[in-house]
């Protein structure tokens, strides 16, 4: 059955302007369009939307790449910031600060690249005190997945202390932000990439070693020389197999990215002789406890002044280029879409 939607408060205007995808006979491209309340999905809370971010899968759906947005058209951006205008539900009073990441936004229903977004209040968190709405999508869902995996490694025994840990992909999204958080707790990191020229940014966020793209993929045994104590992994395929056969007995490794194809090609030896754990790391429907755990987390490990080196604030009518900059591998950090006003 579908959900109702509520009628609009006052005082809201007739019409805002949103970032689409669109599909035609000549195939999907983006178009900027006035759209009005009655478009947005249903849901219980409407929000003002000021920011959101760019990630490489709203690349693939900006770009038009097929697999990523559920239906056309639609509003990607699988991130948002802003503040409630009204929620159905009473939780969150009108002028609140949010964020949203995950949930679907941006591939099953519309978005962050558009003023108004409406969203269910389940979905929302609220904006952690002393932080702004820019910080947050400075975070976004690349910062929110490298937190995840942080905690994961922490929950099975990864401390300080106890022995490299390794992040692939270091450059991107995920993996800078993994780096930071990983050295700010006092661990021993080495990153990988596929990036020479990235070795001093990589090294500024805390990395104490820099090693190849193909180092890993090269590990071909189904047990390799234990080096890592802890691995945060966005690349999987043979990267993360070679990461799996060098892990340290009890180990672990997050896996939370598959920049490198989604195959795994490996053998249960690292699993049944050294005890390594293979943790899945899924950002969109993770639970609202622990999504609340990261995000203060977050904040109190990544502040505002950590990130200023390494994100870029863009409007809005720059995002269909930037599409094509994220998708070719030429933007590095985090990227901060300025929405709305």
């Amino acid at each position: 059955m579908t959900q109702p939607v509520p009628p609009a408060p006052p005082g809201l205007p007739e019409s805002f302007r949103a970032l689409r995808a669109v599909k035609d006979e000549s195939g999907v491209h983006p178009e900027f369009q006035q759209l009005t309340l009655t478009d947005l999905p249903p849901g219980d809370t409407l929000v003002r939307v000021t920011h959101s971010s760019l990630n490489y899968k709203d690349g693939l759906a900006v770009a038009g790449q097929p697999g990523v947005l559920k239906a056309y058209p639609m509003t990607p951006g699988i991130d948002l910031a802003g503040t409630v205008v009204q929620d159905e539900t009473g939780t969150y009073p009108p002028g609140t600060p949010v964020l949203l990441t995950g949930w679907g936004i941006g591939e099953r229903q519309d978005g962050g690249y558009a003023e108004y977004a409406r969203v269910r209040s389940e979905w929302l968190v609220p904006l952690p005190e002393g932080t702004t709405p820019e910080w947050a999508m400075s975070v976004g869902t690349a910062g929110f997945t490298a937190m995840l995996a942080v905690l994961a490694l922490e929950d099975h025994g990864v401390a300080p202390g106890s022995g490299e840990v390794l992040v692939t992909g270091a450059a991107g999204g995920v993996g800078s932000t993994a780096v930071a958080l990983l050295a700010q707790a006092g661990h021993t990191v080495t990153a990988s990439t596929g990036r020479p020229e990235a070795a001093a940014y990589l090294r500024s966020l805390g990395a104490s070693n820099v090693i190849g793209r193909g180092d890993l993929p090269a590990l071909k045994r189904p047990l390799e020389k234990e080096r890592w104590a802890g691995v945060v992994d966005s690349v999987g395929a043979d990267t993360l197999a070679g990461a799996l056969a060098s892990t340290r007995i009890h180990g672990a490794v997050a896996a939370c990215g598959l920049a490198g194809g989604s195959a795994l090609n490996t053998t249960v030896f690292p699993f049944i002789l050294r005890g390594v754990n293979l943790l899945g790391i899924d950002s969109v429907a993770c639970p609202t406890p622990r999504r609340r755990a990261a995000w203060a987390r977050l904040a109190r490990d990544l502040p505002a002044d950590r990130l200023a080196g390494v994100t870029q604030l863009r409007p809005l009518d720059d995002v269909p280029a930037l599409a094509q900059e994220i998708l070719a591998g030429r933007v590095r950090g985090r990227t901060v879409i300025e929405v709305g006003p």
